[in-house]
């Protein structure tokens, strides 16, 4: 067991004192009318007189975070998840018994107020005390009031402590549930369904990716946690769905940065009847109205860049942004080796299963990515690396699939659906020879989702958004850790 600082045996004292007292450490329920939010918005603005003619009570509750006492009066701050408001405290309002209390509460410590609205000669906003509950002992305290965790790690594992100190953290976690809300408002009113797929899969597919694999112990196989939903929405839309959709958490055995991490939010959704120009015409109108609803304007500073949403996302084709950023022209013919040898002059190493399309893969990933802060469409990805993706009519080394850049960022990836079975079958025996070849986040064959496709899928649209990265924009964060609570780890040292 580790050992207690003076401060935290001084507050286990304490603890014991109170319950000498009959007052318990840790309190009972506690009813709140009010929350700071409301007081502030509703009278905020009256006079002292008003507020003295109108007798406003309240009963308020929240975490004490600044105290200041002299002989039998005092005053508080406490804040609630919206912010702060001041207390007053006498004596003689709430009694030598609970006024001990008060005068021995830590800061931290979270209590209960019923009272009455003042201003105080500053001119502060105050709530007068009229009954004092003490309602939870902290103890261990709070970090140093200005700076709270100073180390941007622990911010992140303490997290429980970062939303007490730091207005920001509270900021971005009461926002992301309202992003979602839209999201999914914004769906439902286009006649979406949202629904809910299986976690764990015994087949790794609907991504290239390396998944999380685990064990079934009554089945005696492995499993993996799904590093996408595609294809089980799919199977949704052959069922006669139509239009679905699901948020949810998708699982990638991979690198952690400020864009990355292992479990990540996403929403998925397929529309029967569409595709690729329909899922650019959601995908714009979504993120824009994400934005709308959440800031109440269509204009973002986000890392020292303006962004303005008002106008439409530009379109450029995946082989066409190549050309322009290194003057090479993947559509023309060219052969495998000579493909290879343009790798090789332009510094890019080729790996073992590298195709055609993997190249050009290589040459956008190191020439354009990061040149594209505008939010731009990038269509028509080589067949390689869209392995669910509709051939291209005019070239079929390349598919109907856009991907939604903004700042050097992958926000969205779209396609129109492979609805052919026998395509698809080929497209899952080409990510099958690219795993032999040592490509370890290719497909599995999914049998079952051929036979799905075989019984008829309609023409179909579908698209995937990461939320956490649109969040991210939203709110002005630069890691992705800013905006998941429990963001993974390294461990301590």
């Amino acid at each position: 067991m580790r050992e207690l600082s003076d401060q935290e045996i001084v507050r286990r004292e304490k603890m014991k004192d109170f319950e000498s007292r009959g007052v318990k450490p840790f309190g009972e329920k506690f009813e709140v009318n009010d929350t700071t939010k409301d007081l502030i918005n509703a009278y905020g603005d009256l006079s002292k007189e008003q507020l003295e003619e109108m007798n406003i009570s309240t009963i308020v509750a929240g975490r004490i975070i600044t105290k200041r006492v002299k002989g039998k009066a005092g005053f508080m701050n406490i804040q609630d998840k919206y912010g702060q408001i001041q207390i007053y405290v006498k004596i003689d309002n709430i009694g030598e018994d609970m006024y001990y209390i008060f005068d021995k509460n830590d800061l931290g410590d979270i209590v209960g107020i019923e009272g009455t609205l003042m201003r105080t000669h500053t001119g502060e906003l105050t709530i007068k005390a009229l009954k004092y509950t003490h309602l939870s002992k902290a103890l261990r305290p709070l970090p140093e009031k200005f700076h709270g965790l100073s180390d941007i790690e622990e911010r992140y594992r303490r997290r429980y402590v970062d939303l007490i100190m730091n207005s920001e953290a509270r900021r971005i976690a009461f926002m992301r549930p309202k992003i979602i809300r839209s999201i999914q408002n914004f769906l439902d009113e286009r006649g979406f369904v949202e629904v809910e797929t299986p976690i764990l899969s015994t087949i790794k597919g609907g991504a290239t990716a390396r998944p999380f694999v685990t064990h079934h112990n009554t089945l005696n196989i492995d499993m993996y946690l799904r590093i996408a939903t595609e294809l089980n929405l799919k199977r949704l839309i052959v069922g006669g769905m139509d239009a679905v959709y699901e948020i949810g958490r998708l699982f990638r055995n991979e690198g952690m940065d400020k864009n990355h991490n292992p479990e990540f939010t996403t929403i998925e959704l397929y529309k029967a009847y569409s595709d690729i120009d329909g899922m650019m015409e959601i995908t714009e109108a979504l993120i824009k109205n994400a934005i709308e609803k959440s800031l109440g304007t269509l204009n973002i500073t986000y890392k020292g860049h303006e962004l303005d949403f008002n106008k439409p996302f530009n379109k450029i084709r995946y082989t066409d942004y190549i050309k322009k950023m290194c003057g090479v022209d993947f559509d023309k013919e060219m052969s495998l080796e000579e493909a290879k040898e343009l790798a090789q002059n332009h510094g890019i190493e080729v790996e073992n299963h590298f195709e055609y399309g993997h190249i050009v893969e290589a040459f956008f990933e190191k020439y354009c990515e990061e040149d594209i802060i505008e939010p731009t469409f990038v269509y028509d990805y080589p067949i390689e690396i869209s392995p669910l993706a509709k051939k291209h009519e005019k070239d079929p080394r390349f598919t109907y699939r856009f991907e939604l850049f903004i700042l050097g960022s992958e926000y969205a990836n779209a396609f129109s659906e492979i609805n052919d079975p026998i395509d698809q079958r080929e497209r899952f025996e080409s990510q099958v020879k690219e795993q032999q070849l040592g490509n370890d986040e290719a497909s599995d064959m999914d049998e079952d989702f051929i036979e799905a496709l075989e019984y008829g899928m309609p023409p179909t649209g579908g698209m995937g958004l990461g939320i956490d990265r649109l969040i991210m924009l939203i709110t002005g964060s630069e890691t992705i850790r800013e905006v998941i609570l429990f963001p993974h780890m390294k461990e301590r040292n």
